[in-house]
């Protein structure tokens, strides 16, 4: 293990893109030399998983680890364990932070048992808390975080239209509070609301989504000021639609026909005429995913991509009001303190 050359934790490592990811680095000399902590709900099955590292053809040391990122004690206590394993050198310190795990629940609503909206709390808290609670355990030199966005969160983007996502103005604007209580307690854009689940559904998701987005922006900067960590830095990238398992909760249409057959015959012919466009092959993604992981540029320092093009965020997620509100809130939910972050500001 002392032979590599850091680590590589990667959310989400079972589904469709995490499997794309892992398979670029298996198959990279370079990137194979990393020690990859792969990550899934559930280590005891994750078959796609395993069966992508079969296919390795390079010498690769790796894990696959359970953590359910909606619950926050379950976060803490995976942190905790691979914090000690850090501290005494049994894994290498973290260079790349892949937050790349996925929940759309399509109008399948749900709460965990610690409160949170499971949609909120599997995409955006749950890598919130991860995040600064390993900031201590990141390459101090190179080490880097990816958030995973998504169109989801730009509530004019063209896709939008065609299921009239955030048609009623009341949409448009995700926070009009002084607190985004609402969007945690799963109460803002909630199945009660006179409206189809599905739709209610890609709204919760695309509020994640600004969360993340918001993120990135606001991470940067604390790191920034911080003498210790001021060499750390963190991208967002939007990977585009893909032929992935994320809409498994959706109609029979969708997760039996669209999503796993249509688009991913579709995606070659599309990712060629637009290779940033909304619909993309899985392979191009993981490739724009690791080139944002790895490329040492640092005009990527808290930066937003879409694919492998820098995108402005949205006027809400540059926000700088709201991005410290949504700070603000997310230490209150995961009840964070000074002893659990090596951030400095991190209040």
């Amino acid at each position: 293990m002392a032979t590599c050359r850091g680590t590589i934790l990667l959310t989400g490592a079972n589904g469709g893109l995490g499997c794309g990811i892992v398979s670029k680095i298996i198959t990279t000399p370079e990137l194979a030399q990393y020690h990859g902590v792969y990550v899934v709900r559930d280590a005891s099955s994750a078959s796609s998983l395993r069966s992508t590292l079969e296919n390795r053809n390079l010498p690769h040391s790796y894990e696959i680890l359970s953590l359910e990122l909606s619950l926050l004690a379950n976060v803490r206590e995976f942190v905790r364990t691979l914090h000690a394993r850090i501290a005494i050198r049994d894994i290498p310190p973290i260079r790349a932070l892949i937050l790349n795990a996925g929940y759309h629940d399509l109008g399948q609503q749900s709460v965990t048992n610690e409160g949170f909206d499971t949609s909120f709390a599997s995409n955006y808290l749950g890598h919130w808390l991860l995040t600064m609670l390993l900031l201590k355990d990141l390459d101090s030199e190179n080490g880097r975080i990816v958030v995973l966005g998504s169109s989801s969160y730009d509530v004019n983007h063209p896709s939008h239209k065609i299921d009239a996502i955030y048609e009623d103005e009341k949409w448009k604007t995700f926070f009009r509070n002084d607190t985004i209580d609402t969007i945690a307690n799963s109460t803002w854009s909630s199945n009660n609301d006179e409206d189809l689940h599905r739709r209610a559904g890609t709204r919760r998701y695309g509020v994640a989504k600004m969360c993340n987005v918001m993120m990135v922006g606001e991470l940067q900067r604390r790191l920034d000021a911080d003498p210790a960590l001021k060499n750390l830095s963190i991208v967002g990238i939007d990977p585009g639609a893909m032929g992935t398992g994320l809409l498994r909760r959706g109609n029979w249409f969708t997760r039996v026909l669209l999503w796993p057959v249509i688009l991913p015959l579709l995606a070659p012919l599309l990712t060629w005429l637009e290779p940033n466009g909304h619909v993309r092959t899985i392979n191009k993604s993981s490739k724009d995913v690791i080139r944002a992981a790895f490329e040492i540029n640092p005009e990527l320092r808290g930066k937003y991509l879409n694919g492998s093009e820098v995108q402005e965020v949205v006027p809400e997620a540059a926000d700088v009001k709201k991005r410290a509100m949504v700070w603000r809130d997310s230490v209150k939910y995961s009840q964070l303190t000074k002893q659990d972050t090596a951030l400095i500001d991190w209040a």
